[in-house]
């Protein structure tokens, strides 16, 4: 209800602004702004991106902002992108941030700076965390506006941890914590079988982002700025692998591959009792766990940090450029402070700029659950997730070389070594 109350009181506001507008525009048909947005299924945030684009269209009555739900994050680039082939792309979409290179190769994309006129325009592009234009920039160009971003965060189980006599206040701060902790949380039943697990980091779909949860710390970056060239078989790489690979050994993590999907509700079902994953899962957690739980930064060892995660807003080249211009203002209209601090709220992604925090409700919001800042105060230590040109391909061969250590079917060491080789042969022609 009180989400709802404060888009009425924004859509007023709003209103009163276009009062001038709704004549003319009422006598003519709003102009039809599609607009891909990344859900593979109904429900919550399906509702609030309804109810965003609902409440912009209700302010500005010469535009129709539609949303399309067009899947997972994989299905909706190849959908955009195809739609792009074609000449009828979207106006927007909110893509991964880590597709830039792609969608710049493809010649998908304009740049942001090209609808940027005024000095408000210039402050607001200014206003975002510098953290998550690392993967909205490139070439002196911004080619995305943050919208859905995160870092990888630790849920652990409070109540595991006193069990276990561990501090329940007190996520593991190093990799010797961290291991110390699996081994104490992880339990087993009376024929040997393990009932919970100490930790669990799944290894499906963004197992290359959860490589970089280990690399990050290990101060070892995995592609250059330019997305150019990798250093998968650094020996920094190697050692952050073999400490997750380690884990398995050691019983303390589910062997084989983990599925992402799944991670949470493993959590949620007391089978694992810390999980690392994205600060997208805090409002699924928070709703459902039946326990207390603590979120912490992610794990040092030489230094502290994580890689920034999550979607931006990409306009496309193709569309009409008045679509463009609408799609252009319902980006500014839902990342200023009131309504990027109400998604964060809802989502539970982190709010992309500082003044959002600064919001009666943000502020009031991280004093009743302080677990919702933790993935803001990793900031300052995060790193760009890796991103490369051709990134699908480059991502699918860092995962499978994951999945290959993992699984135990080639060493650390052997399959990133065969990866570097292949993402290589790859970026060849962009070098």
């Amino acid at each position: 209800m009180q989400r709802h109350a404060f888009l009425k009181t924004l859509a007023a506001a709003a209103a009163v602004a276009a009062t001038g507008l709704l004549n003319t525009a009422s006598a003519q048909t709003p102009l039809e702004v599609p607009f891909y947005y990344p859900v593979a299924v109904g429900g919550p945030i399906t509702k609030v991106i309804d109810g965003y684009a609902a409440e912009f269209n209700k302010a500005h009555p010469q535009y129709r902002i539609t949303p399309v739900y067009a899947g997972t994050y994989q299905e909706t680039i190849v959908k955009a992108l195809t739609a792009h082939k074609s000449g009828k792309p979207p106006a927007s979409s909110v893509l991964l941030s880590t597709d830039m290179f792609t969608l710049i190769d493809e010649d998908a994309i304009a740049p942001i700076d090209d609808f940027v006129k005024t000095d408000a325009d210039r402050a607001w592009l200014k206003g975002f965390y510098p953290a998550f234009m690392a993967n909205s920039q490139a070439g002196g160009k911004t080619w995305g506006v943050p919208f859905q971003r995160s870092t990888v965060v630790m849920y652990y189980n409070k109540e595991a941890f006193k069990e276990a006599g561990l501090d329940p206040n007190k996520a593991p701060q190093n990799w010797k914590e961290l291991k110390e902790a699996a081994h104490r949380l992880t339990k087993k039943d009376a024929s040997g079988k393990v009932v919970q697990y100490g930790i669990q980091i799944p290894s499906t779909g963004f197992a290359y982002w959860m490589l970089q949860t280990l690399t990050t710390p290990n101060d070892v970056l995995l592609a250059n700025e330019a997305g150019t060239q990798v250093t998968l078989d650094s020996p920094r790489v190697v050692e952050a692998l073999d400490f997750w690979v380690g884990l398995v050994k050691e019983g303390v993590h589910p062997a084989g591959v983990v599925e992402w999907g799944t991670t949470p509700k493993d959590f949620m079902e007391k089978k694992a009792a810390i999980i690392v994953t994205t600060t997208g899962n805090l409002t699924n957690i928070r709703a459902n766990a039946k326990f207390d739980f603590g979120v912490g930064q992610i794990a040092g060892n030489v230094r502290k940090g994580s890689p920034t995660g999550g979607g931006n807003f990409y306009l496309f080249k193709k569309a009409p450029r008045e679509q463009q211009e609408a799609a252009f203002q319902f980006m500014k209209w839902v990342t200023q402070p009131p309504l990027a601090a109400q998604w964060s709220m809802d989502s539970g992604y982190v709010a992309v700029s500082p003044a959002a925090y600064d919001t009666p409700a943000l502020k009031k919001y991280g004093q009743d659950f302080p677990q919702a800042l933790v993935a803001r105060d990793q900031l300052p230590v995060s790193v760009a997730e890796f991103s490369t040109h051709e990134n699908q391909r480059v991502t699918k061969v860092l995962n499978d070389a994951v999945q290959a250590a993992l699984n135990g079917s080639k060493t650390s060491a052997q399959a990133l070594q065969d990866a570097q080789k292949e993402a290589d042969r790859i970026l060849r022609r962009y070098k």
